[in-house]
């Protein structure tokens, strides 16, 4: 048998020795990381949908800082992953394995419906909890997956009062239908006219818009020469405050009427005063619920209106974490139980999920824009 140096196994002894303390320390160091529990954000981040993705950003930190301040969710601290999607379904889909492949156990989101309904299928073979507080498709719980939860209305809810509305307003009007080609945009706009046949009414001219365009006066020259009078915009924010811009600039007025994308500061920051009397529908504004004064003022303070999608992303934080103390674990089936068998207090109000995972309290109202800011619609 060869004998090693002296020195040989000296050197050696060190190698183990550091080799221990680095185990050591990495075991010590891993200990809070493992008490975490990973939740994620998947929003648009980027691209001209961002100012909403913040809205679901600010609302989940602030949840988040608030549970943790409260002493965590089973004793453990919550950490957010947040991943933009650019309200892309292919960055949906990567955004979507970016989360399973951090091991989170549930995710707010996504904001668009053309991002959630690809990434459902990710998160339910991952084993992972998604609840929108934004996409209105219904498409998105009818798949029937387990996993998915949505905390706001549907497009069928939503198109129903859209629809009554244009029938009403329409009979002595001419009307056009205009959606921009995206899931939300078709599927809301699909839902407002068959509600607004079903109540007698009819278009004058319908239509799908080219978006990305900072100009829709051929679109604008077509509705006047069509007479039309009320114009019913399907889609996001960004392409209605444009048309309507537009309109103004032309000294048409038109009636721009929309969803709940245009909740947004975005909308008037793009139409200036031409946005002024635009109406649309969206979810109830949780800003006026009893009790929710001082959160609100708290993300006030920090310089942010909790607008639109805001307080929805907080309250979905919130009906989650409820969902896991009930079950006494984040165990994915037991969590599902949860939520579908129980209420939840939350600043959205109380609310439950039936069995296809959809919100029973989801409310729709009529908001106008007035002054630089949506109010409700006397």
């Amino acid at each position: 048998m060869l004998m090693q140096p002296c020195g040989g196994r000296l050197a050696m002894e060190r190698i183990l020795s550091r080799f221990a303390a680095a185990v050591i320390f990495a075991v010590a160091g891993a200990a809070p990381a493992s008490a975490e529990i990973l939740i994620g954000m998947a929003g648009a981040l980027t691209g001209p949908n961002a100012y909403q993705g913040e809205q679901q950003q600010q609302g989940v930190e602030m949840a988040i800082a608030d549970i943790n301040s409260a002493g965590g969710v089973l004793g453990q601290p919550l950490r957010l992953i947040s991943v933009d999607d650019a309200c892309d379904s292919g960055q949906a889909i990567a955004a979507a394995h970016k989360l399973a492949a951090e091991k989170v156990v549930f995710v707010v989101g996504h904001q668009c419906s053309g991002a959630s309904i690809p990434a459902a299928g990710v998160y339910e073979r991952a084993g992972i909890i998604q609840m929108t507080p934004a996409s209105t498709n219904p498409r998105l719980t009818e798949e029937g997956r387990p996993n998915v939860f949505r905390i706001c209305g549907r497009d069928d809810q939503q198109g129903a009062i859209a629809g009554a509305y244009l029938a009403a307003r329409g009979r002595n009007a001419k009307i056009a239908i205009l959606n921009d080609g995206s899931i939300y945009g078709k599927g809301i706009t699909e839902e407002t006219q068959r509600h607004l046949h079903q109540h007698g009414g009819a278009e004058t001219l319908l239509d799908e818009i080219e978006t990305g365009l900072n100009d829709y006066s051929p679109l604008i020259a077509k509705l006047q020469a069509a007479g039309i009078q009320i114009a019913y915009f399907g889609g996001y924010y960004r392409e209605a405050a444009i048309l309507i811009r537009n309109a103004r600039e032309q000294g048409y007025n038109l009636q721009l009427v929309s969803g709940d994308s245009i909740a947004s500061e975005a909308f008037v920051q793009v139409t200036g005063e031409a946005g002024e009397g635009t109406i649309f529908t969206s979810f109830r504004d949780p800003r006026r619920n009893p009790g929710v004064a001082s959160l609100v003022e708290r993300f006030r303070q920090t310089g942010f209106e909790p607008e639109g999608y805001t307080l929805y992303s907080y309250g979905a934080v919130q009906a989650w974490a409820q969902a896991v103390t009930k079950a006494g674990s984040i165990e994915p089936q037991a969590v599902m139980g949860a939520l579908r068998s129980n209420e939840f207090d939350t600043i959205l109000g109380r609310v439950s999920f039936d069995a296809k995972g959809d919100v029973r309290q989801p409310g729709f109202e009529w908001f106008i824009w007035r002054s630089g800011r949506y109010v409700p619609l006397e």
